[in-house]
């Protein structure tokens, strides 16, 4: 399995793309009830199949990601051969930008001195997915973009 696995919640919500892999491959739903029963390791297999199907339709459509901790944000936007990062990083440790009051204070001083704002690219490697999932798995998610639009007018990107 190249990513992980969906969670029970999001298999049921893709019940019907789930489904219709299935029949893409000619299983009916007695057929996988058998298989689930009598071949667990088969059904296994059959849905981190489609997980990874999935996982890889999701990320080769991801643009942006952000990722808060206490006192940084991390800004993504990811293109075809490059990433691109704005950080934000808040000195005063008493600052919470997790918080709604944190995240208005943020708003109100990001051009103080007590906030840095960094920038810095990398290119991606030949497997592009591969290093948004390692992002997503370090806690960053998947956005419009909005947050790296309005940051990327104050900062120079590469």
């Amino acid at each position: 399995m190249k990513y992980i696995r969906l969670t029970k919640e999001q298999l049921d919500e893709m019940h019907q793309e789930f489904i219709n892999f299935l029949a893409t491959q000619s299983i009916t739903a007695d057929e996988w009830e058998s298989i689930k029963r009598d071949k667990p390791e088969v059904a296994e297999q059959e849905l981190d199949v489609f997980s990874d199907l999935i996982w890889e339709g999701v990320l080769s459509k991801v643009q942006y990601l952000e990722h808060f901790s206490a006192q940084h944000m991390f800004l993504f936007e990811v293109g075809a051969v490059k990433i691109s990062m704005i950080s934000i990083e808040v000195e005063n440790k008493s600052i919470d930008i997790t918080t709604a009051a944190g995240y208005k204070w943020l708003q109100e001083n990001f051009m103080k001195d007590d906030v840095n704002l960094y920038t810095s690219s990398k290119l991606l490697s030949d497997d592009r997915n591969n290093d948004i999932f390692v992002l997503i798995r370090q806690g960053a998610n998947i956005t419009q973009g909005d947050l790296y639009k309005w940051f990327e007018k104050f900062v120079e990107v590469d």
